[in-house]
């Protein structure tokens, strides 16, 4: 991963003195260029993004040589509260913008950073958010190189927001998209389903329950390549995020024109997220994750991709849930531990505030 070198700058860098977000940080002046370069510039640190300029720079031949198409995504992040069990909204943004790359079979790069700031949140929880961001995105191998740093009035905002756009580059040879997905083909997910949106509620309080729930908030590009490998033909892999893996399933029945068969007995959670969803009266299926891919892979590479799945350590639950089919074209339909069958339609309006 190559950045045009650009010469460091050799001013002094900045420093906030206040502990509170005052609106001269978003005012364009001295106070903002301390911020940034205190809490951002510090923690991100590298050739693109110290120059300060406008956007950051890059060859086109280093993009080239991981692939021969580029992939861009974005992604806004308002997630509350802001520290969770498992992560934060720092963590969470990179993780997400990781992801949404990786699905596409992109190798992912490089993230870009604009955050929007309310008056008097703590500068010291923002430079542990930051601190988050460029420890996640060191272990995921990519670097954020350019953003942006806007500051409103208290209340116009919940204490802080974060978009992330993202760049990758699509190996020579990967095709994978939801209109992909054939009859018979076999449906994988890589482990426990739920974690993060039960964990993100349970977090907030309304509960006030003791269940120790963690999110699954993991960058998920090294499972993918170890996916690729294994089965080369994999037709469809989507990260089950808001609407969890029922939302995803119908999106694949919708765009293929299959039925999706999947089974109960089959279908990987937590005792402690069934158990919170009886308590809630909510359905797993519809479950925010931040960890979680469905793919679907052709029958005859299925063994070999679950086995993949399992080897690496956020696969280790991998199960295969269900199959395509060409009963029902459009239609999820879960088989029942009670020998049943239920229709698992679209998500309708929100199942659970705020998470992501």
């Amino acid at each position: 991963m190559n950045v045009v070198p650009l010469h460091r700058s050799v001013r002094r860098a900045g420093q906030v003195n206040v502990p509170k977000i005052t609106m001269a940080h978003g005012g364009g002046g001295k106070a903002m260029r301390d911020l940034i370069d205190d809490v951002f510039v510090s923690a991100f640190d590298n050739e693109a993004l110290s120059a300060l300029d406008d956007q950051a720079r890059f060859e086109l031949a280093a993009l080239a040589a991981h692939g021969d198409r580029l992939a861009l995504t974005t992604d806004s992040y308002v997630i509350h509260p802001l520290h969770f069990p498992g992560g934060d909204i720092g963590k969470l943004a990179v993780c997400g913008t990781v992801n949404d790359l990786a699905v596409g079979g992109a190798k992912p790069l490089y993230l870009t950073c604009a955050v929007i700031i309310e008056e008097g949140l703590d500068v010291d929880i923002l430079r542990g958010i930051a601190a988050s961001m460029a420890r996640t995105a060191r272990e995921a191998g990519v670097a954020i190189v350019t953003g942006d740093t806007k500051v409103v009035d208290k209340g116009a905002c919940d204490k802080l927001f974060i978009n992330t756009t993202g760049i990758g580059v699509i190996r020579t040879g990967i095709e994978l998209g939801a209109h992909r997905v054939r009859p018979g083909d076999a449906i994988l997910v890589n482990g426990l389903l739920g974690d993060h949106g039960a964990a993100i509620l349970n977090a907030r309080g309304d509960m006030k329950l003791s269940t120790p729930l963690a999110s699954d908030c993991a960058a998920l590009h090294g499972l993918i390549d170890a996916l690729l490998a294994a089965a080369p033909g994999t037709r469809f892999i989507r990260d089950a995020t808001r609407g969890g893996i029922a939302t995803v399933l119908n999106e694949v029945a919708d765009a293929s024109q299959v039925g999706i068969e999947i089974d109960e007995t089959r279908t990987p959670l937590r005792e402690e997220v069934r158990g919170f969803c009886e308590i809630l009266g909510l359905d797993p299926l519809y479950l925010a994750n931040e960890g979680k891919i469905v793919c679907a892979v052709p029958p005859e590479e299925a063994e070999a991709a679950l086995a993949a799945l399992r080897a690496h350590p956020l696969g280790r639950e991998a199960s295969i849930i269900g199959h395509a089919s060409g009963d029902r074209p459009g239609r999820v339909v879960m088989h029942t531990v009670f020998g049943g069958r239920r229709i698992v339609d679209m998500l309708v309006g929100e199942q659970l505030p705020r998470i992501c």
